[in-house]
């Protein structure tokens, strides 16, 4: 069996549910992760671990498998506690930090772990930077409404790399989770993601990660090598007259997308200006820069200097085998058995005790599609 390989963007809706997994239910989950982990690492090695759990189709059925629920917000919480927890109690070839609230904001601490590699100091400090971008980018890049509450990085003895974050909306209580590939990422900032989990899908979101933004990310570059002033200047020209020509020019009203933050990190952007940044990933990566500075710069590009960027949510619809009525589309019976296939080899494969194997292989054969 080939390994999997993933090129792709794909997105799924993840409802916010409160309450917390039963001790029991992760103690098996445990047990039975382990060994599917396992499994795929011995037969496929690490890195095809890491590719699955990059890829959101894998991820979920994964969790479904491990008996979690099927599509809540807690998923993707619970699973990643649970694989830390397998791949710090056995040697498997990889490291996981990261999890969910104060867990996330000790991430960087807990990458200090991967000495274990016997990786030097200079290459820990690379995933911590590798830690914090995502983040940034998540957070400030697709303005969508959702912060991150949850983020896990998971890193091979090779130094190969996943992540998988999650951030929440309080307005229409879901969550959206982001899955990132290291060998996916050609630019942290030009459609970096495998996969991004929601089908909540926002009419107009600030898309900087986009490949339609690239000459309004150029141009931003060009407005901060220009100096506070001149930023400050075509900003005064946006909100006093121009913008309301231009939005009439292109058939649009005053609407909220549009209109500039009230605030901005002028010192920041003083700071980098002194730096002169050649790319966009320094004006991002800059500590001080957040949201409304990035907004602020790609409303100037766009409306100033007419470099478009993108108000395209990457969000789209993908559940792992269809509805049951249809929506999004019809269950795929060849994609659903295909999965019950590769777990059943799994689960024959694994090394467990009886009375757990023959739980699962039940639980499969109620998936079965005949």
């Amino acid at each position: 069996m080939e390994g999997i390989k993933i090129k792709r963007t794909f997105t799924t809706d993840l409802p916010l549910h409160e309450g917390r997994a039963p001790y029991w239910l992760i103690k098996l989950m445990k047990e039975l992760g382990k060994e599917v982990c396992s499994i795929i690492i011995k037969e496929y090695g690490t890195e095809e671990f890491l590719r699955r759990i990059s890829d959101t189709f894998w991820f979920q059925s994964f969790g479904c498998v491990l008996g979690y629920d099927w599509h809540s917000s807690g998923v993707t919480t619970v699973l990643t506690g649970v694989l830390k927890e397998v791949f710090k109690e056995n040697d498997l070839g990889i490291f996981v930090a990261g999890g969910k609230g104060k867990k996330s904001r000790e991430t960087l601490e807990e990458l200090n772990g991967l000495r274990k590699f016997n990786f030097d100091e200079e290459r820990i400090s690379k995933y911590k930077y590798i830690s914090r971008i995502v983040a940034k980018i998540d957070n400030s890049l697709i303005q969508a409404g959702y912060q991150l509450y949850h983020h896990t990085i998971f890193i091979d003895y090779k130094g190969k790399w996943a992540v998988v974050q999650q951030g929440m909306n309080l307005q229409d209580l879901t969550a959206r989770r982001y899955h990132w590939l290291d060998e996916n990422v050609k630019d942290f900032v030009n459609e970096p993601h495998t996969s991004i989990v929601s089908d909540v899908v926002k009419e107009k979101v600030l898309n900087m990660v986009a490949k339609e933004s690239e000459e309004n990310r150029k141009a931003c570059v060009d407005l901060v090598n220009e100096g506070i002033n001149k930023i400050q200047r075509s900003i005064k020209e946006c909100v006093s007259g121009p913008l309301d020509k231009w939005l009439e020019s292109h058939g649009q009203n005053k609407i909220p997308h549009y209109m500039m933050p009230r605030e901005i990190n002028w010192k920041a952007l003083k700071e980098i200006y002194e730096k002169k940044p050649k790319k966009y990933i320094e004006i991002v990566e800059f500590y001080g820069v957040g949201p409304s500075t990035i907004r602020a710069l790609a409303l100037v590009s766009e409306i100033v200097f007419g470099t478009p960027a993108s108000w395209r949510d990457p969000v789209k619809y993908t559940f792992a085998h269809g509805g049951k009525d249809g929506v999004p589309y019809p269950v795929n019976k060849r994609t659903y058995r295909k999965t019950i296939e590769i777990f059943r080899d799994a689960i024959q494969r694994a090394n467990i005790g009886d009375n757990q194997k023959l739980l699962a292989l039940k639980r499969l054969a109620l998936l079965e599609i005949y």
